[in-house]
């Protein structure tokens, strides 16, 4: 693994028209870029994630995985709001000289999408071979493959949407609201609403999982317990989790990215810009996802010209896209070798 950053020497102009100098985006690479520039695998990560894929998406990412530096030139950036080395709120705002905290720009799903284009052009990639994404990676690879249909050859899209939905909103909302409950996170300090960070995870986590997944990991084996269930613990672990590694802000800006969502923007309609796409496209819902209902890629799929859709049957709920990665490489491999690279330098290959 190779660790970069690249930084945007011009101002950034964001979907809101607010601006931000000295953008700086970090991103990993894995592999080797073949002769004929034609084996790039390009990952837009999700949520709280980075841009260091083997370590969150093990199994069809890594050394010994369907996807491994053996055979392709794996690319990962980290997305604008995170805090793992991209401009976030914790940056420092080069007109104030202070981390920008809550003064941080308005940022949408969009802009994430066109900062992919930035680095792609500082990399002199003209094609990318395979871009892939789930949930809020799947936003910004739809839209980069609306906003430069010529660049991206095939799209892998998992348990994502065209727009984000109300209900998903309302998820977003209730932990944005836990954080704002929380008085620190107006403090302008690092660890602010770090409480309010730990709510928001727990209400989270209740989307990522389903009933069922809490009714067998989480149930109870002792009938006589009236306290400290273990459903608690798990809540409670899986917020302090999240504190140690991430910060209120960058969650509470890309929750509102996330809510931005809509292809449809400022086009005609979100029919039409799913027509944009011109990459062959692979659409996976998860049948127990409760987020992201299989309806929404189905949806994706029915609209978008050359794609094809496929559904998994999953335990672990909408976080089955991370943790379902044998089945998902094999449901990948078929569409791989369906629909090769012809490569301009040479006969027909694949990744």
């Amino acid at each position: 693994m190779k660790t970069h950053k690249f930084q945007y020497k011009k101002t950034f102009k964001l979907e809101s028209g607010k601006r931000l100098q000295n953008l700086e985006i970090a991103y990993t690479t894995f592999g080797t870029l073949n002769a004929q520039r034609d084996n790039i695998v390009w990952v837009c990560h999700a949520l709280t994630a980075n841009a260091n894929v083997f370590e969150w998406w093990p199994g069809l990412f890594g050394d010994k995985d369907y996807f491994n530096p053996e055979k392709d030139f794996v690319i990962c950036a980290n997305i604008i709001g995170s805090p793992y080395g991209t401009t976030n709120p914790l940056s420092i705002n080069p007109k104030t000289k202070q981390p920008y905290y809550l003064s941080f720009p308005q940022f949408s799903t969009r802009d994430l999408a066109n900062a992919h284009k930035l680095l792609a052009d500082h990399l002199k990639i003209d094609k990318v071979s395979l871009l892939i994404g789930g949930s809020l990676g799947g936003h910004q690879a739809l839209e980069w493959s609306i906003l430069q249909p010529e660049r991206i050859e095939r799209l892998i899209l998992l348990a994502t949407n065209a727009q984000h939905s109300p209900w998903g909103i309302g998820f977003n909302e209730s932990q944005r609201l836990a954080i704002e409950s929380d008085r620190t996170f107006y403090a302008n300090k690092p660890n602010g609403g770090a409480k309010g960070l730990k709510t928001a995870r727990s209400i989270a986590l209740l989307s990522y999982r389903s009933y069922e997944t809490y009714g067998v990991t989480q149930m109870e084996t002792d009938n006589e317990r009236v306290d400290d269930y273990r459903a608690s613990s798990y809540q409670n672990y899986q917020g302090e989790k999240l504190v140690k590694r991430f910060n209120a802000y960058s969650y509470w800006f890309l929750s509102k990215a996330m809510d931005s969502h809509n292809v449809g923007r400022g086009r005609k309609g979100i029919i039409e810009a799913l027509q944009e796409v011109k990459a062959k496209t692979l659409v996976i819902g998860i049948k127990s996802d409760v987020l992201f209902p299989p309806e929404e890629q189905k949806f994706i799929a029915d609209n978008v010209p050359s794609a094809e859709y496929a559904e998994i049957d999953s335990f672990y709920g909408h976080d089955g896209f991370l943790i379902e990665t044998k089945t998902l490489a094999q449901i990948i491999d078929k569409f791989i070798r369906k629909n090769p690279i012809k490569s301009k330098y040479s006969a027909t290959i694949h990744i």
